[in-house]
This record gives structure tokens, sequence and C-alpha cells, in this order.
């Protein structure tokens, strides 16, 4: 058997998969924690990947994909030495920087026709403008400008390597073109003050070279791309991750152009196109409510169960952490509709998940809005387990959900892009998938009405928040 390891670089931990290259079954797989916080060095990463692959869970693996979370801002100077922790994608102290460059462009629809994005807080080329304002003296010692996947890949290959990136996650740094397929060196000069050297970005199944082992390494590519390659997201299918973040995305055959901002118009990991919508607040709405009402996760589940839908009138708007989409960087959470009769834990549970789930049914909304097809909804991520969560989402999202069988999806599809970088060919390799699990198929919403009801008590309160 040939096999193939997948990397997830996420925000919170390294995950390997070890796959048959032909089949994509997975044989072994392990994991290690990374630091917290909204700025990382990026050696904590490969020493997570080291302890999840010691005991030699790489031996005789053929090729290596690395997928990792997006937007990051790696600084390397001239000895190839980090020059500052990496900032993260939910990092917001560049909001402000973000809202300047939008004006300096000519405003948002200027971005998007320029780069098929209108750059957030947590945008790379955010970031490098905030370092060239805020730390002028590590700002000049930047000699290479790479993403969190470039990065280990690029430390994959060995001394004397040439940094790499792919088109997937080149798109949502806000300076490379989904459109044109080429970097826009002019913003990353206006963002920065000069333009350092950036990766070569790689066609999809190119190999970005071999490891001093001579391992061979695929090009990698940003967490959300690995994720549609990992479930193999066809046309109609839209997958919405509930993670740390929260994402909905789409298989789309063209680049799309939203001068809202709300619809990020990305390339995937396969020569087409992943237009997203992502929200900083998902899971942790979930424990933190499971925290404030002094129970687990299950015991959410339980209250949440146990409350109409709709909460009896109770919305809550899950800004816990500022939000990304809509671009509110200092926001805080609000519980709306609060009366003596529905201040109960059960309502306060529901209303959680139903908040974080109106925040993605948004997102759906704005993904129509251009063109893309919502067939369906493969729901995935830490979240996706909760049965509230389960219950309450295809009367939320107004189409019907199937939960994938539990994995690392993102591993997942890196592991297929190495398979398909070893084996070459213009399409990745058919792997096995089953897109239900033994608990859940597709799952259509058995009260549409009590759908449109929860949105527009959460599309209200938005407005009574937020003067729209």
């Amino acid at each position: 058997m040939t096999k193939v390891a997948g990397i997830d670089s996420s925000t919170q931990s390294t995950k390997v998969v070890v796959c048959d290259a032909e089949t994509g079954k997975v044989v072994a797989e392990a994991s290690a924690p990374h630091p917290e916080g909204t700025e990382v060095h990026p050696d904590a990463w490969w020493s997570a990947l080291d302890a999840a692959t010691s005991g030699g869970l790489l031996d005789d693996v053929a090729a290596i994909g690395v997928g990792a979370q997006q937007h990051g801002l790696v600084t390397l100077d001239e000895a190839g030495d980090v020059v500052r922790p990496a900032l993260l994608w939910n990092d917001t102290r560049s909001a402000a920087a973000a809202d300047d460059l939008v004006r300096d462009l000519g405003g948002p629809a200027a971005w998007a026709e320029a780069v098929g994005s209108v750059p957030v807080a947590s945008f790379t080329v955010t970031k490098l403008r905030w370092l060239a304002q805020h730390e002028p003296h590590l700002a000049e010692r930047v000699t290479d400008v790479m993403l969190p996947h470039d990065w280990l890949t690029w430390r994959l290959l060995g001394p004397g390597s040439s940094p790499v990136t792919d088109r997937g996650d080149a798109s949502g740094t806000g300076y490379w073109s989904p459109a044109t397929g080429a970097y826009r060196e002019d913003i990353v000069e206006r963002a920065f003050g000069r333009v350092p050297r950036l990766p070569r970005v790689l066609r999809p199944q190119e190999t970005a070279g071999e490891t001093p082992a001579g391992v061979l390494v695929s090009a990698g590519t940003g967490d959300n791309m690995a994720a549609s390659l990992g479930l193999d997201a066809q046309a109609g299918d839209v997958v919405v991750s509930l993670g740390t973040s929260g994402t909905a995305f789409a298989v789309h055959s063209r680049p799309v152009a939203d001068p809202t901002g709300t619809v990020a118009g990305f390339a995937d990991a396969t020569g087409q196109y992943l237009p997203l919508v992502c929200t900083l607040n998902a899971a942790r709405v979930l424990t933190a409510a499971a925290r404030m009402l002094d129970t687990d996760l299950a015991g959410l589940d339980r209250l949440a169960l146990s409350a109409p839908a709709g909460a009896d009138g109770l919305v809550l708007l899950p800004y816990l952490e500022g939000e990304r989409t809509p671009n509110l960087p200092d926001a805080t959470g609000t519980l709306a509709g609060l009366r003596r009769a529905n201040m109960t834990p059960e309502n306060l549970a529901r209303a959680a998940v139903e908040g974080m789930l109106c925040g993605l049914a948004d997102g759906l909304a704005a993904l129509r809005a251009l063109g893309v097809e919502v067939r369906r909804v493969l729901l995935i991520g830490g979240a996706s387990r909760s049965r509230a969560v389960r219950a309450s989402a295809p009367m939320v999202f107004g189409a019907p959900v199937v939960v994938p069988q539990p994995g690392e999806y993102v591993a997942l599809g890196a592991a297929r892009q190495a398979a398909w970088a070893l084996a070459g060919g213009n399409q990745p390799p058919r792997w096995d998938a089953d897109h239900s699990s033994g608990e859940v198929r597709e799952v259509t919403a058995a009260d549409a009405q009590a759908g449109e009801r929860i949105r527009t008590a959460y599309a209200t309160a938005w407005s009574t928040s937020y003067g729209v």
C-alpha cells in the first residue's frame, strides 16, 4: 500500500492523518495542541507537528500535504528567521488598517474587483499595513512574507528551498486575484510601503519539492480549501463548518466579487473557486453558553432541545469576540427579546444554538444572491456533533442538511492533494466518501415557517442593535 499524509495546522492544534493513497482509507492519525492566543511563533506549529508525528507516524509515507489556517502573517528576515510571532486570522488589531486600506483603493467595490474580496481585519494585507504602521523597526527587517501553510511547507522542504503557496490560500491574502491568477504587487506596496518576496503560486496538482528524506510535498492549501477537497464537495453542496470560526463555502465554476464584502471570493484547491462567508463566533458560543448555565455541552443540548423553536422570542446576537461577517470587530454579544416569561435556561440554550446558526444562515443567503446553488448543506466541525444544532440547522438554514461521518476533513483534503501530486493527472484521485453518518443522513426542516420566524427575529434584533 502506498501511503500519503495530510497535515491540518489549525488555530488550536496540529492534526495528521495517514491514508491509503488509492482509496483514502485512514490508517493512522495523531494530534498535538497549539498555544492559545491570536499571535503565535511559527516554531510552535513545527513543535506540534514533531510531537504529533513522533513514534514513526510518517514512516513509509510517499507524499505529504499541508492544510493550515488562512490569512496568518508569517514574516522572515534575510537569514530565514522569524521576525515576530505570526498574527493569526482571528487577530483583530488591524481593523483600523483594514478600513484605511478599503478607503485608499477607492472603496469596497474597487477591492472586490481587484482581488475578489473586501479586506477586514482577518486578511493578511491588513496585518501588513498594521505592521508597517505600528512596528516599523520590525517591518524594516522583513524580506519574505508567507502564510502558515507556506511556512510549514517551506520547513518540510528543508534548507535552501524556495517558498511556495497555492491559489486557494493565496486568494485569502487580499493581494492575489482569483480572476487573474496573479499577485497585485501594487496593493502590497500600498499596504506595506514596499514589496517583499512572496511565495510562488503553484498549480493545484504541482509539487512543492521533496523533503531531505525524499518524501514528495504537495502545494498545500488553506484549511477551508482542504476541507472542501476532503469532503469531495460538488456543485450544489455548501459546506458549513462550525469550529472556532464558522464558515459557509461552496465550489463554484467562476470567480465572484461581492462589493458588500459579505462573501470572500476565494479560489479552491482544484482550479475552481470557493466563495466563502466567515464568522468569528461559532462553536465557542456554545461552550460559553454552557459555562454561563453551569453545565457542559451535553447539558446545553438537553436544555436547548427542551425549549421551543425560536426560544420563546429570545434572540442572541453571538458577537462574543467581535465579528468578521458582518464587519463588526468591536461588537459584543447582545441578548434581545428578554421578558420575565422567557428568561429560562432552556430558552437561553436554544437562543445560543439558533444565534450561532443564524449568522451562517445570513451567509447562505449572501451566497445565493451571487448565484451560488444551495442544494444541500454539509455540516461539519465540532459543533455539528450537537443534537440541538442538528435539529435546528435544517430549519434555520432553510435547506436539507447532511452531517458527514466525523473526520478530520482538512487533513484528509491535504492528504488527497498529496496523493494527487504523487499520481499526477488533471483531477484529484477518487476516494471512497460517505457523506452521511449512521446517525444523521439528509434532514429537511419539518417546519419551514418556524425557520422563517427565527431568521426574522434575528434580523429584527440585528437592525435594532446596529441601526440598519
